[in-house]
């Protein structure tokens, strides 16, 4: 499957989504699917929403049916992850799940009848943007990250793009867009006829219809950007934040788009800030009860990171630095901890690892102040890095051994310590950990890259082929993986028992591409 192939094949079934005006974002696959993701069509009623999250008719299911476009959005993002702006940053993406879990645990209904698992990460942009793709995918840009006051008004929009996917607004803009496509129809079909006797009249009829038909999807995306609002307003309320960290954000939304004229931000043109829509909001928290929500030690730490992440030149880091400077002039607990983060990240970032860890211990120090107990998982995963880094991996498996304890659940950290025992030289300890790390998460190509990396420094060369074959399976690249299949069958060192694996795993992906061949072919 090409690179685009995926976005060629949803422009097919959006044909009306890729006339919308271009956004920011250098890659051509989130450009097509961040107008795709928001342009909707037909809405429940108010009423409907306020209540609950309704499930939609048939006629959608008919349409794009939940399972479908979970393997939509899953094919799009395999061509987001190849682009260079995707952020592949392990503890910003741990973040943004940490986040988009927790206001997906008041509201479990907006999985959807299929349960999606929602997946959150960010791209490399400078404008202010978020998206939401096809199955529970969305995406959010670094500056965007960064101009969120507080946590509560980054989850709003977070909160909003769940409401997209919970709403289900693609499916139902293709219901909607075949009703729509009759419109510009009938009016050239009348216009034709018309243009016989009159010929300027004729050509008027015919953009009228086109026009009414643009206006109609239009005002569908006001009223669903609405019904977002009002069912991530009811999340944000339910998950703890401050539900006027949306209007707060919005507003400044509003006030941003005034500064500019044909270079709107894509976030304004495609998620419209109208007066009515932030009045809309305010009347709904108006009788609410005010309730603080106070922002995670990882909100600032993940901001200091994301802003070297999304300038990582030579001027971004000088800039960045003098910006942590100033923060250190605040003197407050948080911002000397998130101060002192940003600096040894710079650091690093820059090889002078004895700076790293000297600015990391002061923001660990700053942490403890009269907590001994205190830990963080964002300074545990620079501190790992630092020491692989310094080549110190050793202490580099000490430190990951203990945040792996600290913290059992993260991902990232799992990495990391399999990076660090294969580092230290450790290959049948990091082999032995990444085989049960794989049979617990199976949909991670990341641990068959390592086990395919660990496999090859003790030259098992038919357990290396195999492990790529499984990564590149998992990426979609079926053909990549049965050639791996291939080389392992051939490896000097293939016993029967992987001969049998290999023969099984082949008629597996084999069955694969053939249901991906026949599914081109029939455009979808």
């Amino acid at each position: 499957m090409s690179r685009y192939h995926s976005i060629v094949k949803l422009k097919s079934i959006l044909p009306a989504v890729i006339s919308r005006p271009r956004c920011s974002l250098r890659s051509a696959a989130l450009a097509a699917l961040l107008l795709a993701c928001t342009l909707p069509p037909a809405i429940a009623p108010s009423s409907a929403i306020a209540q609950s999250l309704p499930s939609l008719g048939d006629t959608e299911r008919e349409e794009l049916s939940p399972l479908m476009e979970r393997k939509l959005g899953e094919q799009i993002m395999r061509d987001i992850r190849r682009n260079r702006d995707y952020l592949d940053d392990a503890p910003l993406q741990e973040y943004l799940n940490g986040l988009g879990t927790s206001l997906l645990a008041v509201r479990p209904e907006a999985r959807g009848e299929t349960q999606y698992d929602f997946f959150f990460f960010a791209v490399r942009d400078p404008m202010l943007n978020a998206f939401a793709l096809p199955g529970g995918f969305i995406g959010v840009h670094s500056a965007l990250v960064l101009a969120a006051q507080n946590e509560s008004e980054l989850a709003s929009v977070m909160a909003h793009e769940i409401g997209h996917v919970a709403q289900r607004h693609i499916a139902r803009m293709l219901g909607k867009q075949k009703q729509d496509a009759l419109i510009p129809l009938a009016a050239m079909v009348l216009g034709a006829l018309t243009a016989t006797a009159s010929p300027d009249a004729g050509i008027a009829m015919m953009m009228g219809g086109q026009g009414l038909a643009l206006q109609r999807q239009l005002n569908f995306s006001r009223v669903a950007e609405r019904e977002a609002d009002r069912v991530g307003l009811d999340i944000m309320r339910e998950a703890g934040f401050e539900t006027s960290g949306m209007v707060n954000f919005f507003g400044r939304l509003q006030q941003v788009s005034r500064n500019y004229s044909d270079n709107t931000p894509p976030y304004l043109r495609s998620h419209p800030m109208t007066t009515e829509r932030i009045a809309d909001i305010q009347a709904r928290i108006r009788d609410q009860r005010y309730r603080q929500h106070a922002d995670s030690l990882d909100f600032p730490l993940i901001q200091a990171r994301v802003k070297i992440l999304q300038d990582p030149s030579q001027q971004g880091m000088l800039d960045a630095a003098a910006g942590f400077e100033r923060q250190l002039q605040l003197k407050t607990r948080t911002a000397i901890i998130a101060g002192k983060y940003g600096l040894a990240f710079i650091a690093l970032k820059q090889g002078d690892t004895k700076k790293a860890q000297g600015m990391l211990n002061d923001a660990r120090a700053a942490l403890k102040n009269g907590a001994p107990a205190a830990k963080n998982i964002v300074l545990s995963s620079l501190a790992i890095d630092i020491k692989l880094a310094a080549h110190q991996f050793r202490e580099a498996v000490e430190e990951a051994d203990v945040a792996r304890n600290q913290f059992p659940l993260s991902r990232g950290i799992a990495h990391q310590y399999a990076d660090a025992l294969f580092a230290a030289g450790r290959y049948a300890d990091a082999v032995t950990f990444l085989r049960d790390q794989a049979q617990l998460y199976r949909t991670e190509p990341q641990l068959y890259d390592r086990l395919a990396k660990t496999y090859a420094a003790l030259n098992q060369q038919a357990q290396q082929h195999l492990a790529l074959a499984e990564s590149y399976a998992l990426n979609g690249s079926l053909p990549a993986a049965l050639d791996q299949l291939a080389i392992a069958r051939r490896a000097p060192d293939a016993s029967f028992y992987d001969q049998s694996i290999i023969d099984a795993r082949e008629r597996e992906m084999k069955a694969q591409r053939l249901e991906e061949i026949r599914q081109e072919k029939e455009g979808y």
